[in-house]
């Protein structure tokens, strides 16, 4: 009876808990990339960049008041780190549909509930070497929103391919895989929240697939293109994230606060502790990870930093939305078999979802060696083909 009353009380707790995370004030202002363009002018070469910030609150006006942009840049490999480039940035809003120059100082300006602003961001760089020297641009956005909830500080980051408008230059490695099956992994830039994951993955494989190909794309990559990944600054990690995670391996997404937080977000505190406590319980007869089974696809796919490759080795990358869609629109157009895959150097192979559920099995054991790789080879896609006889 008193541990009944324990259980119960601990129930009652853990409810609360979740109720009051779910239900306290916070911002729900979000930043939507929208489109970037790249033109020479006047001897400069011009960025354009267009965002908006929407105020999802059906009742809650938040105010913006400050807003920065800072620029990293990387050569054409994507991951050496170049400094010191000189340009000009000039920050934009539309204001009744005319664009207002800001001329560098943020106003403190309000978004009304079910409200949107436009942000457009205009860089000038001098250097004539420009083009030929940086190949990415990762911007920073850093924005501070005050409202009912008080004061938040944001960082939204998003990438650039400066030869992102340009025909894609397609790079094929055939990876042998077992007697029956080979693999043919595709090379790409560096994807971010700019390129349409359809459209884009549709690209990069016209010419290649063959009739009977099964194509897969990681889930991560997939994610990034649909702007599924939060720089940790975001995250207001409390005592429940701190203590959860210390239940975890070390090499664990779920061993820090930011990335337990997150999954508090998505499901909640009861659920992941009765789970934790599950878990356990089925450990102890021989049945592991049933806590994974029990808080769904969201908990085993979430990476924490240093989880994928740079610039986005700083942000904690989620599972892609609408996998079961993408699936079904790539394959349509390319009449061949797609699914989406989360692989590791392990031999890990988990199907999230697929155009055709009999791949699955092929899939399962012909993505053993992750052909894709798990480091920075950028071959996110790759081609499965059945062997000529």
């Amino acid at each position: 009876m008193i541990l009944i009353n324990i259980l119960l009380i601990l129930l009652i707790f853990l409810i609360s808990s979740d109720l009051y995370i779910k239900k306290s004030p916070k911002s729900k202002l979000f930043l939507v990339p929208i489109n970037y363009k790249v033109k020479k002018k006047d001897s400069l070469n011009e960025l354009i960049i267009d965002l908006k910030i929407t105020n999802k609150s059906k009742t809650k006006e938040t105010m913006i008041n400050n807003m920065n942009f800072e620029l990293d840049f990387f050569k054409s490999k994507g991951t050496e780190y170049c400094q010191n480039l000189k340009y000009q940035e000039d920050i934009y809003i539309y204001d009744k549909n005319k664009l207002k120059n800001l001329n560098n100082y943020w106003p403190t300006t309000i978004i009304k509930s079910n409200s949107e602003l436009f942000v457009r961001i205009i860089y000038k760089f001098s250097n004539n070497n420009f083009r030929k020297k940086i190949k990415y641009l990762w911007l920073k956005v850093f924005w501070e929103n005050y409202g009912h909830f008080g004061i938040s500080t944001n960082k939204d980051c998003l990438l650039i391919n400066l030869d992102g408008q340009k025909q894609r230059q397609k790079e094929v490695f055939e990876i042998p895989i077992n007697n029956r099956y080979k693999a043919f992994a595709i090379k790409t830039d560096l994807l971010g929240c700019f390129d349409d994951p359809i459209n884009t993955v549709i690209e990069y494989c016209k010419g290649i697939v063959e009739k009977n190909d099964i194509l897969t794309i990681g889930e991560s990559p997939l994610a990034i293109m649909q702007n599924r990944y939060i720089s940790p600054q975001n995250l207001e990690y409390s005592l429940f994230s701190k203590a959860l995670c210390y239940f975890f391996h070390p090499t664990s997404s779920l061993a820090t606060a930011c990335g337990m937080q997150l999954l508090i977000n998505k499901i909640g505190i009861t659920r992941i502790t009765f789970a934790l406590i599950l878990g356990f319980l089925f450990k102890l007869v021989g049945i592991k990870g049933m806590f994974y089974r029990l808080t769904g696809s969201e908990s085993s796919l979430i990476d924490d930093i240093s989880g994928t490759v740079i610039p986005y080795d700083k942000s904690i990358v989620m599972g892609p939305l609408n996998a079961d869609l993408f699936c079904k629109e790539v394959s349509k157009y390319l009449n061949i078999d797609v699914a989406v895959v989360d692989v590791n150097d392990l031999g890990g192979v988990k199907v999230l979802a697929s155009s055709n559920k009999k791949v699955d099995k092929i899939l399962k054991k012909s993505l053993i060696c992750n052909p894709a790789g798990n480091g920075d080879e950028k071959t996110p896609i790759v081609l499965i083909r059945e062997k000529s006889k």
